[in-house]
């Protein structure tokens, strides 16, 4: 497929992307599809869409997308000081600063047993759906989910909390090839909202 083709994916998924909240994967698939560009290996990467989502966002939504990015961080943060013991990590939209209102918030908890989070959320009477999502070694992990509160948005926000093995932490941290990293922790994420702060 031309690069121009490619392009005109990206861009379109990034529209989706922001427009409806949808994650990459499942936005340039029906991208490809509204354009009639479906093939095999024919999609952009990753990176290209998240640089067309940042693109979409200066041009369309450059007065409400920096607030409510912030909105999003502050929560997440909240909530990683709430699970400290779990070693979260926040990665997603939220970190890489691509959120909007309609993102949810997705932290990655590294535990030494998986269920001691299940127990905790128990303990402060949260409710929380249980599913799973692709693991860092190719096996299925828990992901527990839930509806937070946003006060700062007036409305609830998806907060998805993906339990992984305390040994993975070691390789999550590793910079892509721009040095840019997948995911963050509290102290991390706290000093990305001071350098945010406006002046």
């Amino acid at each position: 497929m031309s690069s121009l083709a490619s392009d005109e994916i990206a861009a379109t998924a990034a529209r989706i992307v922001v427009e409806e909240g949808m994650e990459y994967g499942p936005a340039k698939r029906r991208a490809a599809k509204q354009l009639g560009l479906t093939g095999r290996g024919d999609l952009p990467d990753n990176t290209q869409v998240e640089e067309a989502v940042f693109e979409y966002l200066a041009l369309f939504c450059a007065e409400t997308q920096p607030e409510e990015l912030r909105a999003l961080r502050e929560l997440a943060a909240e909530w990683m000081a709430r699970l400290a013991e779990f070693r979260p990590h926040l990665c997603g939209a939220v970190w890489r600063g691509t959120a909007t209102r309609l993102s949810d918030i997705h932290l990655q908890l590294y535990c030494d047993d998986s269920k001691s989070t299940e127990i905790a959320l128990l303990n402060q009477g949260i409710d929380y759906d249980v599913g799973s999502a692709p693991g860092p070694r190719g096996q299925p992990v828990d992901r527990l989910s839930l509806t937070i509160p946003c006060s700062a948005l007036q409305e609830g926000i998806g907060l998805h909390l993906t339990i992984l093995d305390a040994d993975d932490l070691r390789g999550a941290l590793k910079p892509d090839a721009r040095g840019r990293t997948e995911r963050g922790d509290l102290t991390a994420l706290r000093k990305l909202l001071s350098e945010a702060e406006p002046a």
